[in-house]
């Protein structure tokens, strides 16, 4: 289905998804308004948001829930250092980010 679902309802396409991160103490994340899991390891996630993409960095990172239907991941590590969105205006920052996430 090419839908996006916001606390349970459909919604068209065209609208924007909301878009939240929710963390717990530096060592669980809940990031809604997910449109995909781009790549991920123990040490860095990198998500494709409504928002932008956005670069998750910690220790011991481990994907705990994906539910791509309602564009929700949930993130458990030791420790989670950075959050960065990687906007278009600082394109050359972003592919700077980008090609040390796909080295």
């Amino acid at each position: 289905m090419n839908q996006y679902y916001d606390n349970n309802s459909p919604v068209n396409k065209g609208t924007v998804q909301d878009h939240d991160v929710i963390m717990r103490g530096r060592k669980f994340l809940e990031i809604t308004g997910v449109k995909q899991v781009e790549s991920f390891d123990n040490e860095e996630f990198l998500l494709d948001t409504v928002m932008g993409a956005l670069a998750i960095r910690g220790q011991n990172l481990q994907m705990k829930n994906l539910d791509v239907d309602k564009g929700v991941v949930s993130i458990k590590g030791s420790r989670i250092f950075d959050l960065i969105y990687l906007d278009e205006q600082h394109g050359e920052k972003a592919k700077g980010l980008f090609s040390k996430l796909f080295k």
